[in-house]
């Protein structure tokens, strides 16, 4: 595709973003000019939310995350997602929190370039906290036992933070 071909797509895409936006827009009442024209501003520093994975369930084996994480959705730059789940015992199995690190690795369970984040007693009490510091896809995983609460416990789902615009 030449240069002229390119910079004309990327013009349609965004005119075509443009006027999906604007026709989604009340124009209704006084005009503000102080709110940003015509989504708002970017605003980093507002307040973020705490969020519980999993809400009363936590994070436990059989529980759908990649569900609750649809119905919970959207989150957002700087939210803190919570992870709680009860220590090893004679009554739980352990549970732990890896990020992977690509779609593939996140499909198939592949914990070969994952990193742990949250080792399997760090979740009790107030559980752990991974705040959402980056605009990019966030693939999170319990790796216990090679990958099965991964891949027969449906302990992943996947996160892509938003701006937050006020």
């Amino acid at each position: 595709m030449g240069l002229g071909n390119a910079r004309a797509l990327v013009f349609l895409v965004a005119m075509s973003m443009f006027g999906i936006g604007m026709a989604n827009k009340n124009f209704s009442g006084d005009w503000n000019y102080t709110t940003g024209w015509p989504y708002g501003h970017w605003n980093p520093t507002q307040s973020t939310k705490r969020i519980i994975v999993g809400g009363s369930e936590n994070w436990r084996f059989g529980f759908n995350y990649t569900d609750w994480a649809i119905r919970n959705s959207p989150f957002f730059l700087n939210d803190k997602l919570v992870f709680k789940f009860d220590p090893p015992n004679d009554t739980t199995h352990p549970h732990s929190v890896y990020l992977l690190s690509n779609f593939w690795s996140f499909q198939n369970c592949d914990f070969r370039r994952a990193k742990r984040i949250a080792q399997v007693t760090q979740g009790e009490g107030e559980g752990f906290e991974f705040v959402l510091k980056r605009w990019q896809p966030y693939y999170f995983a319990c790796g216990e036992r090679n990958g099965l609460h991964c891949n027969n416990g449906m302990m992943k789902f996947a996160v892509w933070p938003l701006f937050r615009w006020y």
